[in-house]
């Protein structure tokens, strides 16, 4: 039995229905587990309730001790600039000891975003979350082309090699599309089917 660590952080919800969809993707996979969880939020109840975030998530939060009991971890962070999110960031500054451990080498890791605009910096964010992850020794798995998905162009749509991702629009308005959720199962389907593969390997 694989187990693999959904990490997160969402504002709005963009990334936690990304989440989910992935998640979904994971457990189709036979004896593979998933754990959804997210990061810390860094701003105040009053200052998120002003930006309208959504704070009646469900996943509960993650600590930077419990990564090592996971087979694999697929994070999931929105964009800002051009980067990941402060509070994805915050996490990830924590685990340090884990990096001196070598606790996550060999791991599987992958990563999935959102952005406000088609070209908003889908992957330059998942490409420099990958960087964190290959650091920490993690072997790196995104979404290949054998998710046809990925190059529907008959529509507006996320979705690269290096990850999931999904358009919110300017006023985070818009959520994921049924093309969007479709390549994030995807991408949990390969992530857990080569998580499967490498612990048979061991």
């Amino acid at each position: 039995m694989t187990k693999t660590l959904i990490l997160y952080y969402s504002t709005y919800g963009h990334i936690e229905a990304l989440a989910n969809a992935i998640a979904e993707g994971v457990t189709s996979v036979e004896n593979s587990q998933v754990v959804i969880k997210r990061v810390p939020e860094l701003m105040s109840d009053e200052v998120a309730k002003q930006a309208g975030a959504k704070l009646d998530q469900s996943a509960p939060i993650a600590t930077v001790e419990e990564l090592p009991e996971y087979d694999a971890i697929i994070i999931g962070t929105p964009t800002r600039y051009g980067r990941m999110a402060a509070q994805m960031a915050n996490f990830l500054d924590q685990t340090g000891g884990l990096w001196f451990q070598d606790a996550l080498v060999g791991k599987v890791g992958s990563v999935f975003t959102s952005t406000a605009s088609q070209h908003g910096g889908q992957e330059t964010t998942l490409i420099s979350t990958i960087v964190n992850l290959m650091h920490l020794g993690m072997t790196i798995v995104g979404t290949p082309y054998t998710e046809k998905r990925l190059v529907n162009i008959d529509e507006v749509s996320g979705g690269t090699p290096y990850g999931a991702s999904t358009i919110a629009g300017g006023d985070g308005s818009r959520m994921p599309s049924e093309n969007e959720l479709e390549i994030a199962k995807s991408q949990g389907r390969h992530v857990a089917s080569v998580t499967r593969a490498i612990k048979r390997g061991q």
